[in-house]
């Protein structure tokens, strides 16, 4: 009986965490559809684009986990970015993005 209820609490707690990873961050994934100086426009599966500001410390990471730059962005991309909502606003703490395959090849 013991056994099972402190599994149950170790399965509650990792569950908590697993939720609340992330904090009140949002996730926008999609395919880049334009970029500007500051922000970028992303594509989601559902159809509907999403603008996402680029901040100073906005930090840009491949997918393969190397660290880049806003130059290295490219229209077609596919990004996972982590933004942080002030009102109506996201801003990007960290964009992950890959190539699309036929691009990457091309690069």
């Amino acid at each position: 009986m013991k056994l099972k209820l402190i599994s149950l609490l170790g399965m509650l707690a990792l569950t908590a965490t697993v939720m609340f990873a992330h904090g009140d961050k949002k996730h926008v994934m999609g395919v880049l559809e334009k970029i500007n100086a500051d922000s970028v426009i992303v594509k989601q599966a559902d159809g509907k684009s999403v603008e996402v500001k680029l901040v100073a410390n906005t930090m840009y990471v491949t997918r393969d986990g190397k660290a880049a730059k806003v130059s290295d962005l490219a229209v077609g991309d596919k990004v996972v970015i982590h933004a942080t909502p002030t009102g109506e606003t996201l801003s990007a703490n960290e964009v992950r993005f890959s190539v699309p395959a036929a691009a990457g090849a091309a690069k």
